[in-house]
């Protein structure tokens, strides 16, 4: 495994155990932190392709997936720029508090990125696991992308969620059932992870797969993020790399989901982290959480990609 670490809002570096990991790990550190407002909540097409052949041209030393960390869940739409150095066919496996699938607008933003990534000739389907949030109620409303599930390329597993209201024809899913005008979610909290995973697993259309996370995926207790966060425990999600990786291949890794003080000069970018983020910020004693988070799953990913 090869470990980069991405410096775009600070919030990484103030982290002592992800350091020492990093110095152990001899970890590629990049500079992006003239990025950090530029990139933040959504990025230009010219800015995605040029921070995609940074990375591609110059990454970590060695060989074996790389592991990137790189801050806020604001700028998870970076994910697709990392994923863009694979050109064998992938399947994502995406933990998150939100679907990230928002069709409007349609640009690489961290609330509709799942779409850059499923237009990617690569990407053959996503599956995403976790959300709690409000994402699901009357989710065409809010575009997300519901012919996705009909055609299979996109897989929800909410952690915990009500039937979600829905107009028009979109059938059963391996994550859902449509009774009438509703669909229904198998949420992972009434699952058996073991045997969910195998099932899982075994649908995939792929052997390589690619896990992005979102760290404000997890309870309150294991994270503090910029986000308004689900219920998934940190044992849980290391549990399911676990299973995931002694039956699949994994071949890059993305996390994100830290906390740090979102700065603007964009007042587009402003108002809409005004609407989206949760007024109050974590306490400063939340965020050792994120170190510790970090560690273990650093600690797992070892493990699996020796």
């Amino acid at each position: 495994m090869r470990l980069r670490i991405l410096d775009i809002d600070g919030s990484l570096p103030a982290q002592p155990g992800l350091a020492a990991a990093a110095a152990t790990r001899h970890a590629q550190w990049i500079d992006l932190r003239g990025e950090e407002r530029a990139l933040r909540l959504w990025a230009s097409r010219p800015r995605m392709r040029a921070l995609a052949a940074r990375l591609s041209g110059t990454p970590p030393a060695g060989s074996g997936p790389i592991v990137t960390f790189y801050g806020s869940g604001d700028y998870h739409h970076l994910a697709t720029a990392m994923m863009a150095a694979i050109d064998t066919p992938l399947s994502v496996i995406h933990f998150d508090n939100h679907a990230d699938w928002v069709r409007l607008p349609a640009t690489h933003n961290c609330g509709g990125w799942v779409n850059r990534a499923l237009e990617m000739p690569q990407v053959k389907r996503i599956v995403t696991l976790g959300p709690c949030s409000d994402d699901l109620v009357l989710p065409q409303l809010k575009t997300g992308n519901v012919a996705a599930l009909a055609s299979g390329r996109l897989e929800l597993h909410p952690w915990r969620a009500p039937p979600s209201r829905v107009w028009g024809r979109v059938g059963d899913g391996p994550g859902h059932r449509q009774v009438g005008g509703r669909l229904v979610w198998n949420c992972l909290l009434r699952l058996q992870g073991a045997s969910f995973l195998g099932a899982l697993a075994d649908r995939l259309p792929t052997e390589a797969v690619w896990v992005s996370i979102d760290k404000d995926v997890l309870r309150h207790e294991d994270a503090a993020t910029n986000w308004d966060q689900g219920e998934m425990p940190l044992d849980t999600l290391l549990a399911a790399l676990r299973e995931l990786g002694a039956v699949r291949r994994i071949v890059g890794v993305d996390v994100c989901g830290e906390y740090s003080r979102p700065a603007f000069s964009d007042p587009i970018k402003r108002l809409a982290a005004w609407l989206d983020h949760p007024r109050n910020p974590p306490a400063t004693e939340a965020l050792a959480l994120n170190d510790r988070a970090n560690r273990r799953l650093i600690d797992v990913l070892a493990q699996l990609l020796p």
